[in-house]
């Protein structure tokens, strides 16, 4: 069953009580609270803020491993009186005076307020809880007089691995201090396989735009520990301006044919997860559940099907608080196969996944690939208004990916259905050179949601070349084919294989309005604020190693008509946000711009810059969407890429 808890609201944001009762501090005095409730007797319970039935959800008042002796439970909103909490019917707050009870347990954080309310209607002899003993310490804390504001809780997670030759690392910026705060730091949690606490610790962070970066390499030896698989929880303390937790996750190896990377895991679990590839004959997919509470996830909670198939199989395993499990896909859905597409049925147990491609070359050569699934929204509905504001809005929503040069890499797109409602997608493909030329269009038709449509840019260009060696593909919704079908929530799963070295990389996004000053359900985005967002400040971490080089893909993207070039800055910046070296680039109107970071800067200013420098991409006339990877070459070399995160 799905957990009910309140998470993310693409109308509030997202939610922090979750957060609060599941962060990692609060798990042993949560358990310690439960024993005295047990210990107590007699319990009413007081729900005053609507926060008793995700706690229960998540530490089990009641149920398996609960036992707490709920005599009655009593709202203070008169439109809650009557419904079922707990197994009963929750009654008026005024009619707690008189009961026969030992204890009383408010529901809330900070609850001396809610207690002076109540204080002349609790019985005699009656101990008071509440959910205060579960608060973080003062010092974890960035806003002190309200302790659910979500900058208390910017959180998130992050898979991480070091063993067998494997490696992890995170890579962000301190984008928190460029909003104003003081002096933020990481305080860090690291859980093994079995959810285990392996080492926590905390980590300064660098002045405002300086690189962080946490290696699983060096935190295994620092702390002198074994082989582990697992996830790292990230507590930014002090921050401001965002409480979200961005950054990049490398994958390396010490075979120099082992490099990957993705992004930040969206820190907000949610019910469904879709855009997970079925492998080829080759491949094995391997979906890590990593569990994102400190309750186990019961068997049969998670389940995969096949996309647009009703008939889900249950991972009959009960997997443990914070524990990770390697879900192979072919153990649960034999019979899949790629370009068929996974539904991740998750009951919000855990936040947005990581999966790992493992294919295997005649040679018997395993080269390993990590890419993340998105978020399947089960709020949307179809928006036919969309088709009504094609003579304002343009080509609308854009999702935009790179077409890298043909001579050596295939670009293959999967579009992915990413809403539960999404019964057809409608679509269209637009490949556009580098100077901003349209090349070739295909109208994709009326795709069902169980479709396997996979296609690669030169089935679009069909046998035209881009006169610059490389450009860009658009996916944009066709209303001639279906005008009642768009929502605004487009995606599709986008792969490049590698001629070279036969390594391949795969990211997935969702489509935005780029560069109209016109606004539509907060579209243009805004990194921060409110829309629409015309600039852009993107984040290129720069190579981990002399042999790795650092590539990008810029692309230029506009709903309608913009400015006909843009003025984007390329700013090397050592690992400390000074700057070392700049370079000054135009890009197209509807087209992009690819480069590699040692190609662009010279070796002195590389030098220079030291290690963990990073680029920083500013552009104040346009938004550009960009994506970044690492890439080293050669016959054995290897190459990665996602899309940017902006700050």
């Amino acid at each position: 069953m799905p957990l009910k808890i309140e998470t993310f609201s693409n109308v509030t944001g997202g939610s922090s009580y979750f957060k609060a009762i599941g962060h990692p501090l609060a798990a042993e005095p949560a358990k310690a609270l439960l024993a005295d409730l047990r210990a107590a007797g007699r319990v009413a319970v007081y729900d005053p803020l609507n926060m008793l039935e995700p706690f229960d959800e998540i530490h089990h008042l009641t149920g398996p491993g609960g036992s707490v002796d709920v005599a009655a439970v009593y709202a203070q909103n008169v439109d809650k009186i009557g419904q079922t909490l707990l197994g009963h019917p929750a009654q008026p707050v005024t009619a707690l005076a008189g009961t026969a009870v030992d204890a009383v347990f408010v529901a809330a954080f900070d609850a001396d307020r809610l207690v002076a309310h109540i204080r002349h209607l609790i019985p005699a002899g009656a101990k008071v809880y509440s959910l205060d003993p579960l608060k973080l310490p003062a010092d974890l804390l960035t806003d002190r007089r309200t302790y659910l504001a979500p900058l208390n809780f910017a959180t998130n997670y992050a898979f991480f691995r070091d063993g067998a030759g494997h490696h992890t690392r995170v890579v962000t910026a301190n984008y928190w201090s460029s909003y104003g705060a003081a002096e933020p730091y990481l305080w860090l949690c690291l859980f093994d396989e079995d959810g285990q606490v392996l080492a926590r610790w905390t980590q300064e962070l660098p002045g405002a735009d300086g690189t962080v970066v946490i290696d699983s390499a060096a935190v295994r030896k620092e702390f002198d520990l074994p082989e582990f698989t697992g996830q790292l929880f990230i507590h930014v303390v002090g921050a401001a301006g965002h409480d979200v937790v961005k950054y990049a996750l490398d994958t390396y190896g010490d075979a120099a044919d082992t490099l990957s990377c993705t992004h930040d895991a969206n820190a907000w679990p949610s019910d469904f997860y879709a855009g997970l590839p079925a492998p080829r004959a080759d491949e094995r997919v391997i979906l890590w559940v990593q569990n994102s509470h400190p309750c186990p996830i019961p068997a049969g909670a998670v389940a995969l099907n096949l996309m647009g198939h009703e008939t889900a199989v249950e991972l009959d395993r009960e997997i443990g608080p914070y524990a990770t499990y390697a879900l192979d896909v072919a153990s649960l859905l034999p019979d899949a196969h790629w370009p068929q597409q996974v539904e991740i049925r998750a009951g919000k147990h855990f936040v947005r996944p990581r999966y790992e491609v493992i294919r295997t070359d005649a040679a018997g050569v395993a080269r390993h690939r990590i890419a993340h699934p998105n978020v399947e929204r089960m709020d949307l509905k179809p928006d036919p208004k969309l088709a009504t504001l094609t003579n304002l809005m343009g080509k609308g929503f854009i999702l935009p990916a790179p077409i890298f040069p043909a001579g050596r890499f295939r670009t293959i797109a999967l579009p992915t259905p990413m809403g539960t409602t999404q019964a057809h997608l409608p679509l269209t493909a637009i490949v556009y050179d580098a100077d901003g030329t349209e090349v070739a269009r295909r109208d994709l038709g009326r795709l069902p949601r169980d479709h396997e449509t996979v296609f690669e840019a030169a089935d679009i260009l069909d046998g035209k070349s881009l006169p610059s060696g490389y450009g860009h593909l658009e996916l944009i919704y066709d209303f001639a084919a279906g005008e009642n079908d768009a929502d605004g929530w487009l995606h599709a799963l986008f792969r490049y294989e590698d001629g070279v070295s036969g390594h391949a990389a795969e990211t997935s996004f969702g489509a935005h309005m780029f560069n109209t000053v016109l606004t539509y359900k907060n579209e243009p985005q805004s990194y921060s604020g409110r829309a629409p967002g015309l600039s852009t400040r993107l984040f290129l971490r720069t190579g981990m190693a002399a042999d790795v080089d650092t590539l990008c893909h810029l692309i230029y993207p506009a709903s309608t008509p913009w400015n006909a070039r843009s003025n984007t800055a390329l700013v090397l910046m050592t690992k400390d946000g000074e700057e070392v070296a700049r370079r000054m680039v135009s890009i197209a109107c509807s087209g992009s711009f690819h480069f590699r970071v040692g190609q662009t800067f010279t070796s002195s200013e590389v030098k220079d810059a030291g290690r963990d420098a990073y680029v920083l991409i500013r552009d104040t006339t346009c938004r550009l969407f960009g994506y970044h990877g690492l890439i080293r070459d050669g016959a054995n070399g290897a190459f990665a890429l996602d899309h940017m995160f902006g700050f």
